[in-house]
């Protein structure tokens, strides 16, 4: 396995940037914040577009901690679950300014204390903003991840710890946006591109999905041949 990992991260190095700029606009922490508690079932470009004017109505915590929660509610509709997406911004902003002096604490364990904020909105601020090595375990990391064999877990928790444990400390912020590069452009959730894909030779997924139509006798070649 180490040696796969290993194969894996120098392919995605030598095919995607190592310092890919942050995929929710942004000027500060909180606007980050809100971005990615906007993104949960939405896409980036989505966030993107509606950002634009929010962050002009409400340029601060402040401003978000003091608004009108049905206007705010319209502000954010076309992200999907705009209720409960209003509700954690409005009590985040709220704690935020309350209960750490208007300052997005740099600690997992107080980020997760936040209205909206899992691990994966929480990753993505301390990766993005302050720059502490975090694995963000969002649809991208989740489905390629597994078809590379890097873990056997569908929960993102679980994801985010075999990652950690297998993924050298170096890469952890730049495997996210690396693999996202990746997903997006070759290995989709539907009709994956794997004929096309520079893991070919290394994805478990990619060698069955290209073999299922082979003679018994080369799927079973394959089969030994294969690291696994």
């Amino acid at each position: 396995m180490k040696q796969h990992v290993k194969v894996i991260l120098q392919i995605l190095d030598d095919n995607y940037p190592k310092d890919v700029p942050c995929f929710l606009n942004h000027e500060t922490t909180f606007q980050l914040l809100v971005a990615t508690i906007l993104s949960a079932q939405c896409t980036d470009d989505r966030v993107n577009i509606v950002t634009k004017t929010l962050f002009e109505k409400y340029p601060t915590a402040v401003h978000f901690a003091n608004a009108n929660i049905l206007e705010l509610e319209e502000d954010v509709r076309s992200t999907g679950f705009y209720k409960n997406k209003a509700k954690n911004i409005m009590t985040c902003a709220n704690q935020i300014v309350n209960d750490f002096g208007g300052e997005v604490p740099a600690d997992i364990d107080k980020l997760v204390t936040l209205a909206g904020v899992g691990r994966k909105t929480a990753n993505v601020i301390l990766g993005n903003i302050f720059k502490i090595p975090s694995v963000v375990v969002d649809t991208h990391v989740k489905r390629i991840s597994i078809r590379w064999g890097f873990t056997p877990n569908t929960d993102p928790v679980a994801i985010e710890k075999d990652l950690m444990d297998i993924i050298p400390k170096e890469h952890w912020i730049r495997y996210n946006t690396q693999v996202i590069l990746h997903g997006r452009a070759i290995c989709t959730a539907r009709a994956p591109k794997c004929i096309n894909c520079m893991f070919l030779a290394h994805c478990p997924y990619g060698l069955i999905n290209r073999t299922d139509k082979m003679p018994d006798i080369v799927k079973e070649y394959v089969k030994i041949g294969h690291m696994y």
